[in-house]
């Protein structure tokens, strides 16, 4: 594959429609194109310190933040026509469509491919790789992802192994 965009996202919390930041890596012909990367306004909008140590992002930096709908209107033009790409394809699949949904927004049906489920049967551990978490198979592929759950860092670790694995 390639032509793709990979994409990640961050929740505020336990909710799939609390998206607060998403990341997208855009490959065509085998080279990143475009990038694109936004906090956005949760709902609902509230952070368990659980979910903030993890990703470090906090209510006082998406207040301001434009909420989804908005958000993907920006984002939508760069990836048309493309399939998306995700380490652990169900988090961020079910996201996008549950997010959607709650949004009234018509979901375009997108195919998703998993870097998750790639690696773990080209890359078997322990024979291979350690383990299939994308900060080890993306420096597997040759990625060094220092900001994991940045969602533009993990898009950018999920291209990486998507380029060399899809």
């Amino acid at each position: 594959m390639t032509d793709f965009a990979a994409i990640d996202f961050e929740t505020a919390n336990e909710k799939y429609t609390s998206v607060c930041a998403v990341g997208v890596v855009v490959v065509r012909g085998g080279q990143i194109t475009d990038r694109f990367y936004s906090l956005v306004k949760p709902t609902p909008e509230y952070y368990p310190w659980f979910y903030t140590r993890v990703h470090g992002i906090r209510h006082k930096d998406t207040v301001n933040a434009p909420r989804f709908p908005e958000v993907w209107h920006q984002l939508e033009p760069l990836i048309q026509g493309l399939p998306l790409v995700a380490h652990n394809k169900s988090f961020d699949e079910n996201v996008l469509k549950t997010t959607f949904k709650h949004y009234k927004m018509r979901y375009p049906n997108y195919p998703f491919y998993c870097t998750l489920l790639a690696s773990q049967k080209l890359l078997p551990s322990p024979d291979v790789i350690e383990n299939h978490r994308l900060p080890t198979v993306a420096k597997y592929c040759g990625y060094d992802l220092e900001k994991h759950h940045h969602a533009l860092a993990d898009a950018e670790a999920c291209a990486a192994i998507a380029i060399q694995l899809l």
